[in-house]
């Protein structure tokens, strides 16, 4: 179920197969997943830094700074999509690595313009540490960075 609500959400995340969700999940410094008796609500996925991922935004924040926790992918059910399913998974998020790590790296899109999760992200207190255009230049990203 959480495999299948992210391949939802392209191209807000990437898709993924069962093995390179499998994989995600291996590195994982923290994963946590919402339900009601309904199903499947969200979840988001962590990876901390000095792992062997393959993501060029990981790769971009592990070139600057030393110690962080990536946000790599979250996403919510549309069925309740802006009823505070992701704001509840982003303040445990904080809560829980609060003290652990120093600060949570992400990146928006910015091509194509994901103008909503730009908003999200700067009213919970993530900054904006840079811009990232991927190498076939179909895209590009803002990175943020929060600290705890």
């Amino acid at each position: 179920a959480v495999l299948a609500l992210n391949n939802t959400q392209v191209p807000h995340v990437n898709a993924l197969t069962a093995d390179e969700f499998a994989q995600i999940v291996a590195l994982s410094g923290h994963f946590t997943v919402a339900e009601d008796p309904e199903g499947l609500l969200g979840f988001v996925l962590c990876i901390p830094s000095g792992t062997s991922y393959w993501s060029g935004n990981y790769k971009w924040f592990g070139e600057r700074y030393s110690h962080f926790l990536y946000l790599d992918r979250v996403a919510v059910s549309p069925r309740l999509r802006r009823a505070g399913v992701g704001r509840a998974l982003y303040d445990a998020l904080h809560r829980v690595q609060a003290g652990v790590w120093p600060c949570v790296a992400l990146e928006v899109n910015v091509r194509p313009p994901n103008p909503t999760s730009i908003a999200f992200h700067e009213a919970l207190g993530y900054k904006s540490v840079g811009l990232r255009e991927y190498p076939d230049g179909l895209g590009e990203v803002r990175m943020f960075i929060k600290e705890l």
